[in-house]
């Protein structure tokens, strides 16, 4: 009996199935080919994205879901060097990722062959790991360790590039099965007992939940800690919905990110003690927050935090996050704010509720931003995921949208990359079936990654795409104004979104008013259990000026 051949490509995609891989997003070509042709037979569904950049931001998609990394493959020369943006967002936004591309034959790599390149030297400083293989026989080996560095510690993207000759040839041994990820404990007995004595001194703790506090498990430790002790909240972006609907009247004081004084950024600035958990400066610096240099900060995290002028942790409690919360509820039961910041709090509620007001009365066949989220806000459930793309239409949903499970609405505040709302929408209908997506951008931003609105129908996805259309790249545009007193390059010409979706065989609806969009909303949600439904918004964003003067006075674009 012939032993069957084993290659490279096999070693591949039998670690993608030892590591419990489900999708596998990705564009083949002739130097990857054979691990495409080994997905046919075996191993995680094969989504065939439009561009390489949108392969990522669906891989990114599902590590910032799950936790777990997602996998992308694609070929050599520009097949690599097209995921560079979406690994840079991946890594710097705390999403795990294992990114494999394709690489000339080993003995093409020091000439100028078709698509030769330094995989390597490109990836390296915008990844946590980068390897390329120069042995098939440790192509399994050089996974595993990549697939553990994207996921351990703070998350990020790991690179492996493979020669094509590496993945063609045969091989002797078998695909590494996944070791059992090392257990952290909690922080140190100490270090809690620390800050419950800091909490129980203080008379106005407060915590600041970043992306890090907002994976299920610590999310779940963090409510349990709220129902026992009512202590003040503020999320970044990615820390949305921690917060659930039950606790959010006593403890949740908004989200911070862009902003200046708003609600958030003032409590942040009274508290006598900022607990930040899961806290990554990338998300809102602390120079932000933190301008006076004059906060008690305490962190919580699975790692040291950089240093810097605005940020000096007085204590640090490395561990487990979850675990350290658990611990440090027991520690701070009982503990009551005072009541001068119980009261402080109640007018701060009654500033939060009554926050930038606008007339949302506009010209005919145009609609309000707040309308639009209000018509949002009453038909999407807390299971359904929104994602939002970057643009002016970010800024209103960051500022006003209520989510109230984490990981359910997600931004890029790391990077703030165009085009991830769709390719994000895309992960999330694969992984939660059973719900629908709601997919938000701006006219500019969309055809960053529209061509996966064809992606989106092949897989048949319940997905309502939502497009602020206002003819200009706005939220440059403001930012420009506000600065020179007028705005440059920042126009384009009209597209007819209706007719683009119906090209690729969705379906399209154009509204003119609140009414219209309520109704064509609820319409949407029911049509897209057969696939994707996209809305064209006719958006006033009339008021940005005024919003403008509560963004922070840095370049945020």
């Amino acid at each position: 009996m012939t032993e069957e051949k084993i290659y490279g490509a096999d070693l591949v995609v039998d670690s993608l199935i030892n590591h419990d891989v489900k999708y596998v997003f990705g564009i083949p070509g002739a130097k990857i080919d054979r691990v495409f042709d080994t997905l046919e037979d075996k191993g995680p569904e094969l989504i065939v994205a439009r561009h390489e950049q949108n392969a990522v931001f669906m891989a990114q998609g599902v590590g910032r879901i799950t936790g777990q990394p997602g996998v992308v493959i694609t070929t050599s020369g520009p097949g690599v060097s097209n995921m560079a943006t979406g690994l840079v967002t991946a890594t710097d936004e705390g999403d795990p990722v294992l990114a494999i591309g394709g690489q000339v034959k080993r003995a093409d790599l020091l000439k100028r062959a078709h698509q030769s390149m330094n995989n390597m030297a490109m990836m390296a400083p915008i990844t946590k790991y980068a390897a390329e293989v120069q042995e098939p026989n440790t192509i399994s080996e050089t996974l595993a360790n990549a697939y553990r560095y994207a996921k351990l510690g703070k998350p990020g993207a790991s690179f492996i590039s493979i020669p094509q000759d590496v993945t063609d040839s045969q091989v002797s041994v078998k695909a590494i099965k996944p070791l059992t990820d090392p257990k952290m404990g909690s922080a140190s007995v100490d270090d809690i007992n620390y800050l419950a004595q800091a909490i129980r001194n203080a008379a106005l703790p407060v915590l600041l939940l970043g992306n890090g506090a907002s994976t299920s498990r610590v999310t779940g430790a963090l409510r349990r800690l709220l129902e026992a002790v009512k202590l003040p909240v503020v999320e970044t972006f990615q820390g949305a919905g921690i917060v659930s609907r039950e606790l959010e009247e006593e403890t949740f004081f908004g989200r911070v990110g862009l902003f200046r004084n708003q609600p958030g950024d003032m409590l942040l600035k009274r508290s006598d003690l900022v607990i930040a958990i899961g806290y990554d400066p990338i998300e809102y610096e602390a120079r932000n927050w933190n301008a006076e240099i004059s906060a008690r900060i305490v962190v919580i995290d699975t790692d040291t935090a950089e240093i810097d002028t605005y940020f000096q942790p007085e204590r640090e409690l490395i561990g487990n996050i979850e675990e350290t919360i658990d611990l440090l509820l027991p520690a701070i039961s009982g503990y009551r704010l005072p009541e001068g910041s119980v009261d402080y709090l109640k007018n701060l509620k009654k500033e939060l509720a009554g926050d930038l007001k606008f007339d949302t009365n506009s010209q005919a066949g145009l609609l309000h931003p707040l309308d639009v989220i209000e018509v949002l806000q009453d038909q999407v459930t807390d299971d359904m995921t929104v994602t939002v793309d970057v643009g002016s239409h970010y800024i209103w949903m960051a500022r006003y949208f209520k989510s109230y499970e984490a990981r359910h609405l997600l931004f890029s505040n790391g990077m703030q990359t165009l085009g991830v709302a769709l390719p994000w929408a895309i992960s999330a209908a694969l992984l939660r079936p059973n719900t629908k997506i709601v997919s938000i951008s701006g006219d500019g931003g969309f055809l960053f990654s529209a061509q996966e609105l064809e992606t989106a129908v092949r897989l048949k996805l319940p997905i309502v795409h939502i497009i602020w259309n206002d003819g200009k790249y706005d939220m440059v545009k403001f930012q420009e104004e506000k600065k020179y007193g007028r705005a440059s390059g920042v126009d384009f010409g009209p597209v007819d979104f209706v007719k683009y979706a119906e090209s690729f065989g969705a379906k399209g609806y154009r509204v003119d008013s609140k009414d219209s969009f309520q109704a064509t909303l609820r319409q949407a949600l029911a049509e897209a259990n057969q696939g994707p439904v996209l809305i064209d918004i006719p958006i006033d964003y009339k008021d940005n000026t005024a919003l403008a003067e509560t963004i922070l006075p840095e370049e945020f674009y």
